[in-house]
């Protein structure tokens, strides 16, 4: 007869060892003993008739089950504590809110708002991770992450922020040496940089004032995770590339960097709010994106 299915505690563990990847990560970040832990996860399992994990000496990792156990008690788990806690505290928000975000995004915008919503909720623990890699939230325990461009899986749980003009660029230097580009079609011939975060970095479409796009595909010898290394390479004279042109400000402004084909149009970007997946959101980082909308607006 399986122990019956009445202590979150159970869950709430089962989360944490997840999210960890450890028995021995998960107990320090529980105060609790590793035997007690791994004896928890063990019951727990026993009363599910499900393996969650797959188990190695060092490491454990989700099984299929797991996996949708996760993605779905894990925002319901943070849904509940936000609710306590907002009995406790009234309408102020406070737990934690881990927040994901490119350097770039971080630099230029996202910290100024993240310290500002700081101040309106004093009992609300903030951490903001900035990173060009697109982290695993649900691992990494990420209640928002902000991405921009062109999100490459289109089922993510995502919100739409506002978008962003492109443009190509490249240095003076590099200008010099290789020629401007009078047409799209040229470019293929050139020193590509390509932005790897991108879903498809070396495929561009062009939109001229008036008749029909040309797309071009090109070649690249150097490419990058990093929009900042991007900009450092082309300021440098490494190549040609596309830029967000918001970005790119500084560059443009001291002619480090100069616009090339400004007639022709490129798609915009977007900014999105990014949620992990699972039914609720934390209320932190709705009331964040709603906070960070009214910004933008």
């Amino acid at each position: 007869m399986r122990p019956p299915l009445d202590d979150l505690n159970a869950l709430r563990t089962f989360v944490a060892v997840a999210e960890a990847g450890s028995f021995t990560a998960a107990a320090e970040r529980l105060g609790a003993a590793k035997a007690q832990v791994s004896l928890q996860v063990s019951r727990f399992e026993a009363a599910l008739g499900e393996r969650l994990f797959h188990r190695t000496t060092r490491r454990v990792s989700l099984t299929g089950a797991g996996q949708k156990l996760l993605d779905d008690a894990a925002p319901l788990l943070q849904a509940l504590a936000g609710a306590v806690e907002g009995v406790r505290t009234g309408s102020e928000l406070a737990g934690r809110l881990r927040i994901g975000a490119t350097l770039d995004h971080t630099a230029q915008s996202l910290a100024g708002a993240v310290a500002d919503f700081a101040v309106l909720h004093p009992r609300l623990q903030i951490e903001l991770r900035s990173s060009d890699r697109v982290a695993d939230m649900v691992t990494e325990g990420i209640d928002v992450s902000f991405r921009m461009g062109w999100l490459r899986d289109s089922s993510q749980r995502a919100t739409s922020l506002g978008t962003f003009e492109q443009g190509l660029v490249a240095s003076p230097r590099y200008l010099k040496l290789r020629g401007t580009p009078a047409h799209p079609s040229e470019l293929a011939d050139h020193e590509w940089l390509a932005l790897t975060l991108l879903a498809s970095p070396l495929t561009w479409t062009f939109q001229p004032p008036s008749g029909e796009p040309v797309t071009v595909r090109m070649r690249a010898r150097l490419r990058t995770d990093s929009s900042a290394a991007l900009r450092a390479l082309l300021a440098r004279g490494a190549g040609i590339s596309v830029l967000n042109l918001q970005q790119a400000q500084d560059e443009l402004a001291s002619g480090a960097l100069l616009r090339v084909l400004a007639r022709w149009k490129l798609p915009q970007g977007g900014v999105h709010a990014v949620f992990p997946p699972g039914r609720l959101r934390s209320p932190a980082a709705a009331a964040f994106v709603e906070f960070l909308r009214g910004r933008l607006a």
